[in-house]
C-alpha cells in the first residue's frame, strides 16, 4: 500500500508555474498568473506579483506527514481534490471514535487542509466525520480547532513547528466529542428549527413555495432515514428530536442533497457544505431552542 506521502503526490501529479500576463497586442503587465504544467489549465482566479512565490505539492505532503505525526502515526486514508489549490481531507485512524447515541452513532476525527493559491496563509481545521449519514461537519462552537500556516519557500524546514501546531488542533477532540455529545442531549421541535434557519416561503411565489416544501421533506426524510440507521424510536408527529439530529438534517441536506453547480464530486460537495452558512446557524440554533 502507498504511504501517505505517496498518496498526495499521486494524487497531484502536477506543479504550478507562474507565468506573466499579457494585456492587449502582447503589452506587458506587472501581473502573473498560476497554470498547471501538465494541462495548462488555470490554477487560480487571483494574480499575483512577480513576488509571490507559489507552494509546491512537497509543502502539502509536509503538512499532511505533519497531521500524522499530531495522531502518532494513526492515518487511515487522504481524500484529495484542486480547486484553486490543494485540498486535502486526513482521516486518523479509527481508534479516535467516539459514540454519540448507542454504537451505531459516532464520529471520527478529520483534518481538512487547505493550501489556496490565493495569497493567504494555509488553513488547517479540526472537522468531524458522523459515520451514520457521511457528514462532514465542523463544530464551531469549539474553540481552538482552527489555525492558520504561513508558507514561505521550504515549509518541510518548519516541521517542528508543524507538529506542534497539528498537535494542539487534535487535542481539542475531547472537546469536540463533548459538543457532539451536549448537542444529542439537547432537544428541539423540528419544524420550528428549521422555520428560524429559512423563513418562511412568500405565499405570492409558488416556486418559492414548491423549493421551502421540496427542502423540509428532504431534511425530514434524512431525520427519519437517520433514526432508523441509528436505532432510535420512529419519529413522533410532534416533530422532536435531538438537537445533534437536527444539526445533521440540515448539514447532510446541503452536503448531499442541495443542488450544486459543476456537478462537484462527494469530497467536494463535503468541503462546499463546512462553510454554509445555513449550517453553522443550525448548530447555534440547538443551543438557543433546546425545550
Amino acid at each position: 500500500m502507498n504511504t501517505i506521502a505517496e498518496q498526495v503526490k499521486n494524487a497531484f501529479p502536477f506543479a504550478i508555474n507562474k507565468l506573466p500576463l499579457s494585456g492587449p497586442d502582447n503589452m506587458p503587465t506587472p501581473y502573473y498568473g498560476l497554470f498547471r504544467d501538465d494541462t495548462g489549465e488555470v490554477a487560480s482566479d487571483t494574480t499575483f506579483s512577480r513576488h509571490y512565490e507559489p507552494h509546491t505539492t512537497d509543502d502539502v505532503v509536509a503538512l499532511v506527514e505533519a497531521a500524522q505525526e499530531a495522531f502518532d502515526g494513526g492515518i487511515g486514508k487522504v481524500s484529495t481534490t484542486f480547486h484553486n489549490g490543494h485540498r486535502v481531507v486526513v482521516a486518523p485512524s479509527r481508534e479516535h471514535r467516539r459514540s454519540i447515541f448507542g454504537t451505531r452513532d459516532n464520529i471520527f476525527p478529520r483534518l481538512n487542509i487547505s493550501a489556496a493559491y490565493d495569497g493567504r496563509a494555509f488553513k488547517v481545521s479540526l472537522c468531524t466525520y458522523r459515520d451514520a449519514c457521511r457528514n462532514l461537519m465542523m463544530l464551531r462552537r469549539v474553540s481552538g480547532i482552527t489555525e492558520s500556516i504561513r508558507h514561505g519557500s521550504n515549509l518541510r524546514s518548519e516541521m517542528d513547528e508543524l507538529i506542534e501546531t497539528f498537535g494542539g488542533i487534535a487535542a481539542r477532540w475531547q472537546d469536540i466529542g463533548n459538543a457532539a455529545a451536549e448537542m444529542e442531549q439537547r432537544e428541539v421541535r423540528l419544524a420550528g428549527f428549521l422555520d428560524r434557519i429559512y423563513g418562511t416561503p412568500d405565499e405570492r411565489s409558488r416556486a418559492g413555495i414548491t423549493r421551502h416544501r421540496n427542502r423540509t421533506e428532504a431534511i425530514i426524510r434524512r431525520v427519519i432515514h437517520e433514526r432508523m440507521q441509528t436505532g432510535r424510536p420512529d419519529l413522533g408527529n410532534e416533530l422532536v428530536v435531538s438537537g445533534w439530529e437536527a444539526f445533521n438534517a440540515v448539514q447532510g441536506y446541503h452536503q448531499h442533497d442541495a443542488t450544486r453547480r459543476g456537478n462537484p464530486n462527494e469530497i467536494e460537495r463535503a468541503l462546499l457544505a463546512l462553510d454554509n452558512q445555513q449550517v453553522a446557524k443550525a448548530e447555534r440554533l440547538v443551543f438557543e431552542m433546546a425545550i
